[in-house]
């Protein structure tokens, strides 16, 4: 049997190479690092996570990205099975070791006999000779590559700035004036309800930060990037402060749920830090990237009291991403509709979102190891958040506007009965779970 060439080794390529490699379909995954690096990796494993080290909510009933999650590990997903083991506390939230998930996801691909790891940049789409294609290459997509996809598809590339928060020693951290508590004291996967350490600012105090932080100097945007928006749900802080003083204290900087002990009052504003690493001596500034400059961010961050000493381990920075056009360019399998031998997953598909990136790798490989066994499955049921993600990325955003999303209960079709406002998330939860089951071919 002729393998499936997998191009990018992150969330999604992984994904997509090991449930290829499940279905008994050889594999020839291609990752260019370290031969070439990219602007945001640090390392050259798998599935490496550049951002944030949170898979978000995982509270399935109350949270599309928690169903999501749910559903992941009914059908065997691998990155969701390493999550889970290397969670660390994080509330309501799913949060792993970002160090220890790369390794664990590394060696468990690399453990796979159907799949070959090839390091080396591909520059160009492969010709319907090499066999089925899945084009997982993520928002970093290579310059030659990425101008190729473009010749194939006769489209530009659309493309939206990511930001990058810092991460700060924990041991720099003022624990007089810092305190551990999560938001209502919820605990989530392997936490207690006092999982996020909380920097407490009065008014003044944010005032003179929000002060700081528009007056500091932010990087230069280069020509050719100069037009490209950002994505809304990952906005640096600056921008978020530019649209009102107000902003960062209903965002990241929210005070809800949580009470300064040292007053028993909630404080003006807080900021939140959640742990990075399993030994718990990172923690990252929840919500903070930023494109401030390097220097600018360490006077400006060490304005928030518990931080004034505060070390970094690593500074928030700013890239490109880089995605195509979904809605037009893919069919309902995420193939190429000019190219049909090949399929695109993860991120560059115009979803957002560590999960959401490893769910649609895990329909590509999917789709891709039916075809090669002359297999063809069931319709995904529309009703799950694996369908409805399908269909937002495949044909149901618009494509004149689209942009990138993560999962929401938007995306879903509606119920077909009257439930009360309270009780939809819920419901919609319980039919797609239901959905999938019935429909799982993992399960058989």
């Amino acid at each position: 049997m002729q393998p499936v060439q997998v191009i990018g080794g992150g969330l999604a390529g992984s994904e997509a190479a090991f449930q290829l490699a499940r279905q008994g379909v050889p594999v020839v995954l291609h990752e260019m690092r370290p031969v070439q690096a990219t602007a945001a990796h640090k390392s050259d494993r798998l599935a490496e996570l550049v951002c944030s080290n949170s898979f978000r909510s995982d509270d399935p009933m109350g949270n599309a990205v928690g169903l999501l999650h749910e559903e992941m590990r009914r059908l065997g997903s691998l990155v969701m099975s390493e999550g889970d083991r290397n969670k660390l506390p994080a509330g309501g939230a799913l949060a792993v070791d970002r160090d220890a998930f790369a390794a664990a996801v590394t060696a468990r691909v690399e453990a796979e006999p159907l799949i070959e790891i090839r390091r080396e940049e591909v520059t160009a789409l492969p010709g319907p000779e090499a066999g089925l294609v899945i084009v997982a290459t993520g928002p970093l997509t290579s310059t030659a590559l990425a101008l190729d996809i473009r010749r194939h598809t006769g489209e530009d590339q659309l493309a939206f700035f990511d930001a990058i928060a810092p991460i700060v020693h924990k041991d720099s951290i003022d624990f007089d004036i810092a305190w551990f508590q999560s938001r209502y004291d919820k605990p989530g996967p392997g936490g207690t309800g006092a999982d996020y350490i909380n920097c407490p600012l009065d008014q003044e105090q944010y005032d003179a930060f929000i002060d700081a932080l528009l007056a500091a100097e932010k990087v230069d945007f280069r020509d050719w990037e100069t037009s490209t928006p950002y994505f809304e749900g990952c906005l640096p802080i600056e921008v978020m402060a530019e649209r009102g003083r107000r902003t960062l204290s209903f965002g990241p900087m929210k005070p809800v749920g949580l009470t300064d002990p040292r007053t028993g009052r909630r404080p003006a504003a807080v900021v939140q830090l959640r742990q990075d690493n399993a030994l718990g001596t990172l923690f990252n500034m929840v919500g903070f990237q930023t494109k401030l400059r390097h220097g600018e961010q360490v006077r400006v961050f060490r304005m928030i009291p518990g931080l004034q000493k505060a070390e970094f381990a690593r500074l928030g920075g700013l890239h490109r991403n880089t995605f195509i056009n979904g809605p037009k360019l893919l069919d309902p399998q995420l193939r190429l509709k000019a190219a049909p031998h090949v399929r695109f997953a993860g991120q560059i598909t115009g979803c957002e979102g560590y999960v959401e990136s490893a769910s649609i790798g895990w329909l590509a490989g999917f789709y891709a190891g039916a075809e090669m066994r002359g297999v063809s499955p069931p319709p995904l049921p529309a009703e799950t958040a694996h369908g409805a993600l399908l269909a937002h990325v495949t044909g149901g955003g618009v494509a004149e506007t689209y942009q990138p999303m993560n999962v929401n209960f938007g995306l879903f079709p509606p119920l077909g009965e009257k439930v009360r406002k309270d009780g939809r998330k819920a419901a919609l939860a319980m039919r797609a779970l239901a959905a999938l089951d019935a429909w799982n071919p993992t399960a058989r």
